[in-house]
């Protein structure tokens, strides 16, 4: 992808598409269980440091309810591109009483569609389904509690990966973050009396989009005069150079299911990695189709991440981030990015100031 000639746009490259990556090894020190260890010895090591220091203990509960509706509006998405795809007669497709039912005449359809669903979430178990055919046409697709509660444990993961990650970007390095039950998360910051300064960082939630950038004028013109009432000057988030991008959203920060930090396989240098749902990437699929040759702008919290030139149609729904990133700074776009992805917002259960113990 290369530099639009108006608007000189290269500071950062996106290769959208299912490009080969090294990733981070956090899965790997998950499986065999040094990851955990890990956590458990900084875990005391804060908890040593609270007693001697006191601090600020915060509770965050995440968002069941957000992540059940994300579920099964991704699960109704994944029906529709499956009858779709196989050329299925159905009807009344619709999300109701914590699952997704379709209407499905012909047996055979029916067969298809439970075969199909059942290939794609073999060794998900996150994705596992409970399936009831009634006989008379109607499908009921609903998620198992095992996967439910798997999802939940994973909402709770990235969460905590995207509470220290935005912690350290704010300066505040001294934290730890634990799950507290199956959907709590257990801040406890040492030497800080304010608790006010945690919270105040999580009160927003972190804004994802992906706008089409505007060539009806010089960003610069823009910038120093009125722009297009359809648009708005944005900086860069490395170069600080102004954009001229769409305020409407193309896509969104719903549309990611996947985003961390890893290592592009042919220069090893520090990528952030991202993943678009089924919906998300139907929509990119359409949107570079429709816009190729055309410019667009990955933007984060108002910040220009990258702003390449579609050259054909992408319809793999991966991407990845590069541009001169250093380990730190792509560990951090990638949490930002995912932040922008968790379903709803993290919800503040208590915050309390801890004094230090008393000296002998």
């Amino acid at each position: 992808m290369t530099t639009p000639p108006r608007n000189r746009i290269a500071p950062l490259i996106l290769a959208l598409a299912m490009a080969a990556t090294v990733p981070l090894p956090r899965a790997a020190l998950a499986v065999d269980g040094q990851f955990e260890k890990m956590r458990a010895k900084i875990a005391a090591f804060i908890g040593d440091k609270m007693e001697k220091l006191g601090g600020s203990r915060i509770v965050y509960k995440v968002d069941a309810d957000g992540l059940r509706e994300s579920a099964l509006t991704d699960l109704r998405d994944d029906v529709y591109k499956t009858v779709r795809e196989g050329k299925i007669a159905f009807s009344g497709l619709v999300i109701r009483d914590g699952g997704v039912e379709v209407k499905i005449a012909d047996a055979k359809g029916r067969e298809e569609l439970k075969r199909k669903l059942a290939a794609a979430a073999e060794g998900l178990p996150a994705h596992a389904l409970a399936v009831t055919d009634g006989g008379d046409g109607l499908v009921r697709l609903k998620p198992t509690d095992a996967a439910s509660a798997a999802a939940l444990h994973d909402l709770v993961e990235d969460s905590i990966a995207m509470i220290e990650q935005r912690l350290k970007d704010a300066g505040i390095k001294l934290a730890s973050a634990q799950p507290d039950g199956t959907d709590r998360i257990r801040i406890f910051v040492p030497g800080m009396m304010e608790p006010e300064r945690v919270t105040a960082i999580f009160a927003t939630k972190v804004k994802v989009s992906f706008r089409m950038v505007d060539l009806s004028m010089p960003a610069e013109q823009a910038q120093s005069g009125t722009p297009p009432a359809s648009a708005e000057v944005l900086l860069g988030f490395k170069d600080n150079r102004p954009y001229l991008v769409a305020k409407d959203s193309a896509l969104d920060g719903n549309d990611i299911s996947y985003a961390g930090p890893g290592f592009a396989s042919s220069t090893n240098e520090p990528i952030a990695t991202f993943r678009f749902n089924g919906r998300g990437t139907r929509r990119f699929a359409h949107i570079t189709e429709e816009n190729i040759g055309k410019p667009f702008a990955i933007v984060l919290d108002g910040k220009v991440l990258s702003a390449p030139v579609i050259r054909e149609p992408i319809t793999g729904g991966s991407g990845q981030i590069s541009g001169n990133f250093t380990l730190e700074e792509a560990s951090s776009v990638a949490m930002l990015l995912r932040a922008g992805s968790l379903p709803g917002r993290l919800g503040l259960v208590e915050q309390q100031v801890i004094q230090p113990a008393a000296k002998p």
